[in-house]
């Protein structure tokens, strides 16, 4: 037994309002730079829909992931060496620009400075890479709240898989929000895609990152990410991807789209692993076995076996303390509610989610019952297979029966608390009634709807003797801006290489200010980086001669 850590994280779907705050800090910490103006480390999905980029689900269409091969051994669906050898310059399993979207501004200052007229001035959108007029026809989330259903429904990967009355009412029985980050997997097939090992996977805490510097813009790891969680900069001309704010968990605090989530859905700890037991569980034959396959990798930190060979592997005993208080290992293994995101990718993600109820209890209200009744909801659940199954293909390959089984505790959670709140005897049925206690619904309710934020949030922080490790890491995988340590952009891979590409701006009149900015002016959209920004410094003043005395110069 090899005693690995793992950071992971849990989301609890039912409390996503898709607000979207958490991709927008994202974007503002991460990828607000020029080449990724369309990517989103963080993004928030409606679902039904059909994702970012859009039917990224489609694996006979991107090959990402694993299967297994003949011989029941794991492969990568995207091929072996031979063929990422054969196809190492002309890729053809890549998601275009309009598979995400083309990002866009506005010309605000036509709108703003307009003179007074008879016609109402209009702010054209314009493209964030050519500069140029473009029409709108996508985004990252251009199914929210099911906008366009009616035309795009039926793309949805999931959705086609259904009944075809299914297909065309399901705008009318459930929707949910689906916030998604890299799942920072036990068994990265990115990674393994990667001609020159540049994305590799943290020995201490299980985050997966790219080293800008051995990065050679193959983009074999964008078609070998079946979330397609793993973006080209087209500026650099390297491959970048959530990096689970690495540089914040180390010191113990949260990821930024936790920390500013508005409904507090995320729990972010530690999980320990087996890391002998990776290969067989991502092998398990049938995918609806795989769920359970994952869940038996994880260890149980209170067996004092588990912990005397994680302390022989090398993790602290403050880490291993932290892996017994951490949510994530409680909803995981010990209520069992959360579930991984598509598991028969075999890549064994760790970023888990907890379906949501509030579909089925939604349709149950409609038609005019007590939607907190746990007969009612029991009976909904097993009536109600539309979202079910749905849910099912998302989190557990197609098998119902784990997603059933978490919609019972959860409903029988809230039978249980309403009863409480309302100043009656509970119902110890309720909890039989899913193989649980009373004690067990109380501790799963506070965990879910009154955490505080050392509860939700347990995130030891590294060690002063991994201190220079991980600052070496921290160089090789910095994001912070172009040709900061480690982007090295402008080398034969990055802008250098063929046509140069066109610089991205924030707004349209900065790219015609771009050439033109006059000399007592500091324009730092038209700086590129290198060198210093004309203007911004004041001029070196001359040495004088030594002895050389002068008038006092005058203060500020």
């Amino acid at each position: 037994m090899r005693v690995l850590a793992q950071i992971a994280m849990v989301m609890n779907l039912d409390k996503c309002i898709g607000c979207h705050t958490c991709s927008v800090t994202c974007k503002q910490a991460w990828t607000n730079r020029g080449g990724v103006e369309y990517v989103w480390f963080n993004n928030v999905e409606t679902r039904p829909g059909q994702g970012y980029p859009r039917r990224y689900e489609d694996q006979e269409t991107w090959r990402g992931g694993w299967t297994l091969g003949r011989r029941g051994r794991l492969v990568l669906k995207g091929g072996g060496r031979l063929k990422k050898l054969l196809t190492l310059f002309a890729n053809p399993r890549l998601p275009g620009l309009d598979d995400y979207y083309e990002p866009w501004t506005y010309d605000y200052d036509t709108l703003t400075r307009a003179p007074l007229q008879d016609q109402i001035p209009v702010a054209r959108p314009k493209s964030l890479i050519t500069g140029q007029d473009t029409a709108i026809t996508w985004s990252a989330n251009w199914d929210d709240d099911l906008g366009g259903s009616t035309d795009h429904g039926e793309k949805d990967v999931l959705l086609d898989k259904l009944s075809h009355k299914v297909r065309f009412e399901f705008e009318q029985t459930f929707m949910f929000y689906l916030p998604r980050i890299c799942e920072h997997c036990l068994n990265p097939s990115c990674a393994a895609s990667c001609p020159s090992g540049a994305i590799y996977k943290r020995e201490e805490d299980g985050v997966v990152l790219v080293d800008q510097d051995r990065c050679r813009g193959w983009r074999m790891c964008v078609t070998g990410c079946p979330y397609k969680k793993v973006y080209f900069n087209h500026r650099t001309g390297k491959a970048e991807k959530c990096t689970f704010c690495f540089p914040r968990v180390e010191v113990g605090l949260p990821t930024v789209c936790s920390e500013t989530c508005v409904g507090r859905l995320r729990y972010i700890g530690l999980v320990l692993y087996d890391a002998d037991r990776v290969l067989a569980a991502a092998s398990t034959p049938d995918p609806k076995d795989l769920y359970e396959a994952q869940r038996s990798v994880l260890l149980d930190p209170d067996d004092p076996q588990v912990a005397a060979a994680a302390e022989r592997s090398g993790i602290p005993r403050d880490w291993i303390d932290a892996a017994r208080r951490s949510p994530v290992h409680s909803l995981i293994n010990e209520y069992r509610l959360a579930l991984p995101l598509h598991p028969e990718y075999r890549t064994l993600p760790m970023v888990w989610y907890i379906p949501p109820l509030s579909p089925v209890a939604d349709a149950l209200r409609d038609t005019g019952h007590d939607a907190e009744h746990h007969r009612n909801l029991f009976a909904a659940i097993d009536a109600l297979r539309i979202p079910v199954d749905y849910l099912a293909g998302l989190f557990t390959a197609g098998d119902p029966a784990p997603v059933d089984a978490v919609l019972r505790r959860l409903a029988a959670m809230r039978a249980y608390m309403r009863d409480i709140n309302l100043g009656r005897e509970p119902d110890e049925t309720i909890a039989r009634a899913v193989g649980m206690t009373g004690r067990q619904l109380r501790a799963m309710y506070r965990l879910l709807a009154l955490a505080k934020y050392d509860e939700r949030y347990v995130i030891p922080p590294a060690h002063a003797e991994q201190a220079h490790a991980l600052e070496e890491l921290a160089t090789e995988c910095s994001l912070d801006y172009t040709g900061g340590p480690g982007m090295g952009g402008y080398g034969p891979f990055g802008e250098s290489s063929g046509e140069p590409t066109p610089l991205a701006v924030e707004n349209y009149r900065a790219l015609r200010e771009r050439q033109t900015t006059d000399s007592g002016r500091v324009n730092l959209l038209a700086w590129d980086g290198r060198g210093k920004p004309p203007g911004l410094f004041p001029p070196e003043r001359p040495e004088r001669p030594e002895g050389q005395t002068g008038e006092s110069e005058p203060g500020p």
